[in-house]
């Protein structure tokens, strides 16, 4: 049966697929230590982007103690929460897990693609209510971060108020605009924009072929109530 989390109360672990040091991860964190009773950090190394939810089986993890409740694995975000679970967080298992926040949007059939929305479905897959959280940014400019610093503390009282199910995954985007130009909040359901369909070929210094994977967009041409659409009202 469906229950709300009170975060006032609840243990939170975050993770993302930025990796541990990464802007939005610290933006998330923050915004989340305000609130719960108990947070652990437990996330990549390094860079994990476009991993989905790939797992590390042919070699071994570590996990290193970054700083008091703050733990860095050498694996892809679902290896990271897979280990926050069942062994950082193994005495007492999180009320629900967070990712985020992603440097770039997760819209459409990017979740598929999206380290951050796996290390989210992977918490959903054992058991506790998930949500991965995503900035979308203009390639051309900087993320403006101050929105996701603005509105996840507003983010995080609606989600008070949320009913769970067990196996909840949830994917919040904020839009690429400043934080006073965002228009609200609103429930979508996702579009259709497939990437990865441009690839360039080139020779390297020794005159081997080589392959670029682009991230040509072929984006849906009606959206009205898709996520994408919301990002485009600032919603």
């Amino acid at each position: 049966m469906p229950s709300r989390i009170d975060l006032s109360q609840a243990r939170v672990l975050i993770s993302n697929d930025d990796g541990i040091h990464a802007p939005g991860i610290k933006i998330l964190e923050n915004a989340v230590r305000a609130v719960a009773r108990e947070v652990w950090v437990v996330a990549p190394e390094t860079e994990q982007s476009a991993t989905s939810h790939s797992l590390t089986l042919r070699r071994p993890l570590r996990i290193r103690n970054v700083s008091d409740g703050r733990f860095a694995v050498d694996g892809t975000p679902t290896d990271s929460v897979l280990l926050g679970i069942q062994r950082v967080m193994q005495d007492h298992r999180p009320d629900i897990v967070m990712s985020g926040v992603n440097r770039g949007a997760n819209l459409g059939e990017d979740v598929h693609y999206s380290g951050t929305v796996a290390a989210a479905m992977e918490g959903a897959l054992m058991g506790i209510p998930s949500i991965a959280f995503s900035q979308e940014y203009d390639d051309k400019r900087n993320v403006i971060w101050e929105t996701s610093e603005r509105w996840m503390p507003d983010i995080l009282a609606k989600l008070n108020d949320v009913a769970y199910d067990p196996s909840t995954l949830l994917n919040i985007n904020l839009p690429d605009c400043r934080p006073d130009e965002v228009q609200g909040m609103e429930v979508t359901r996702q579009g259709r924009r497939k990437i990865g369909g441009e690839i360039q070929d080139g020779r390297d210094p020794r005159g081997e072929p080589y392959y670029w994977v682009g991230i040509q967009r072929d984006e849906e041409k009606f959206q009205h109530g898709t996520d994408l659409d919301a990002c485009i009202r600032n919603v």
